[in-house]
């Protein structure tokens, strides 16, 4: 497996790149608009193809680059299938895992930050890795009160989604505010000041209740844009041209 965590600094949202040598695909992990070029860049010097790109919920800190990638590429857009996107090609579920070559993708529903958000399990090499979206950061989790968040269901979902997996998970945020890069389940129920094992529902009610953070300053144009799968833009085919006239996969 080929793992890259790509970082766009302006919303430190962290795209996910997954690549399978054998057949030279390639999956990008909540790509955001500002990065396409960076993104398949690093794609081309990897020497693979971009397949399918993959959003963990229906972001309003940013816009998705998946439909973007699309018309560039020709890969295939995954979305939850709870989202019911009629821009997207593919649609994961519990029950409907994502093949990239040897690697699969498990969906785990995870509903509180947003009422279709979906994290990732990946066990490859004996070493399984969740990518938790804005479910569970580190020290942290994403806040409930917008796009039908739910606190309670957002404490279930941490607690009977993710803290149920094995201890040496490795846990993969979709955003990081301190420039963390990686924790572990082990590491969130024993310090996440949030989530940890010794925090009740009742305690966590109260925190998040508290926040007093700032209405999302995109929100009011990713979203939008994002139940459009990034809504493809105009100038899609002058970035195509642009970058070579052509993919810069080749």
């Amino acid at each position: 497996m080929i793992f890259r965590q790509l970082v766009e600094p302006e919303s430190s949202t962290y795209t996910y790149l997954f690549g399978w040598r054998e057949t030279g695909e390639a999956l990008l992990l909540d790509p955001v608009m500002e990065t396409v070029e960076r993104d398949l860049q690093v794609i081309q010097d990897l020497g693979l193809r971009l397949a399918y790109t993959l959003d963990t919920h229906i972001h309003a800190d940013h816009i998705s680059s998946a439909c973007r990638l699309r018309v560039l590429t020709g890969c295939k857009v995954a979305y939850p299938a709870q989202d019911d996107l009629p821009c997207a090609d593919i649609a994961v579920a519990e029950d409907r895992p994502l093949n990239l070559g040897g690697l699969r993708f498990h969906p785990l529903f995870t509903p509180g930050h947003t009422d279709t958000h979906h994290s990732y399990l990946l066990d490859q090499g004996g070493q399984e890795r969740v990518f938790t979206g804005d479910a569970l950061l580190i020290d942290g989790c994403g806040r409930t009160d917008f796009q039908n968040g739910d606190t309670a269901a957002l404490y279930r979902s941490v607690r009977e989604k993710i803290f149920t997996l094995p201890s040496d998970t490795l846990v993969y945020p979709a955003h990081d505010y301190q420039q963390r890069r990686v924790s572990t389940v082990a590491q969130e129920r024993e310090r996440n000041p949030r989530l940890h094992d010794g925090v009740s529902f009742p305690e966590f009610e109260q925190v998040m209740n508290n926040l007093d953070l700032p209405y999302p300053k995109k929100i009011d144009v990713a979203v939008p844009a994002n139940l459009k799968c990034g809504d493809c833009p105009e100038d899609a085919v002058e970035l195509l041209h642009k970058i070579g006239g052509k993919s810069p996969q080749g």
